[in-house]
């Protein structure tokens, strides 16, 4: 039968307390994690959660009902005839026009952004570190402060109150241009390039078969940042756009909050029959396109964010 020394059996219970201390350690802090992750969760969860169920629910309902209680499936049905009737289906031409310019915004700000990062991170040229700077200058900037510029430059060539005065300003991106910088100078292998150009390719091949091909993450996380800024673009279209069956979502979101009883009844069209939960819908209706495409773009939006911390 095996015995513990004096000595030994010291040791063995000095492990075994340890043993216990560091696991109760480990408990409190899983315990601890979850509570600040229900925390948060509860924080952030919660006005989503009523936002999704206010639509279900009539104004009496809204006040005297829970917060997070559902109403009825009708209810729906009834507040998006609401928005059909307000302004002649204006609601489906915001819904468009909010398509309209993301898609061309982030078609056209990928296209420009990624060839940008990649020349200002493999090429030396005069005038580069004026370019990092300028666009360093430009994300620093708040974005108000240069919609008075913007509005002048696209007056002057009579682009005001047309799409392309929402579209074009959105499609430079110049932190897209930083982080291309960034991903292209810190990931691209230098090496691979010198031995592609060995091999007689030029730029615009090592561009195409090599440099694009290993910016599928970056490219995910630049479509990401890209639709976010715009389907949730608010003071460019504003400022840009007089006609309203030309508004965005956003735009359109704040038009039925002026011109309806549910928040303004005061200055409200009177025979308007426009409640919050209405209001409620239309912002559920903005956030399920970023909620879908954070999904389908989340494993790009996680490599692309992590692709270029550590520097091979």
């Amino acid at each position: 039968m095996r015995t513990i020394s004096g000595t030994g059996f010291g040791s063995w219970w000095k492990q075994q307390q340890l043993h216990r201390r560091r696991s109760g350690l480990s408990l409190g802090g899983t315990v601890i994690r979850f509570v600040l992750l229900l925390i948060i969760a509860l924080f952030f969860g919660l006005p989503l959660l009523w936002l999704v169920l206010a639509p279900t629910k009539n104004e009496d309902q809204l006040y005297n009902l829970g917060s997070i209680s559902f109403g009825s499936w009708g209810r729906i049905g009834e507040a998006w005839d609401h928005l059909l009737g307000f302004n002649n289906a204006a609601i489906l031409s915001w819904i468009t026009n909010s398509i309209f310019y993301t898609l061309s915004s982030v078609i056209l700000s990928v296209i420009i952004v990624v060839p940008v990062g990649y020349v200002l991170a493999t090429m030396r040229f005069p005038g580069r570190g004026l370019i990092l700077t300028l666009t360093l200058i430009t994300m620093i900037v708040p974005a108000s402060a240069l919609v008075l510029p913007l509005f002048l430059e696209l007056s002057l060539v009579g682009l005001v109150d047309t799409p392309w005065a929402v579209i074009l300003p959105a499609a430079f991106f110049p932190f897209g241009v930083y982080l291309a910088f960034i991903y292209y100078a810190s990931s691209l292998p230098t090496d691979l390039l010198s031995a592609a150009k060995v091999d007689g390719c030029n730029e615009w091949q090592l561009f195409q078969q090599i440099a694009l091909p290993l910016a599928v993450p970056l490219l995910g996380l630049l479509a990401f940042l890209s639709f976010n800024a715009n389907w949730n673009n608010f003071f460019l279209p504003f400022v840009m756009l007089n006609q309203d069956t030309m508004y965005n979502l956003p735009v359109g979101l704040a038009t039925l909050a002026a011109n309806t009883p549910a928040l303004h009844p005061a200055f409200a069209q009177t025979d308007s029959p426009m409640i919050k939960g209405d209001l409620a819908l239309v912002g559920l209706i903005m956030s399920i396109p970023v909620a879908l495409v954070f999904i389908f773009a989340q494993r790009f939006i996680v490599s692309g964010s992590l692709a270029g911390s550590v520097k091979e």
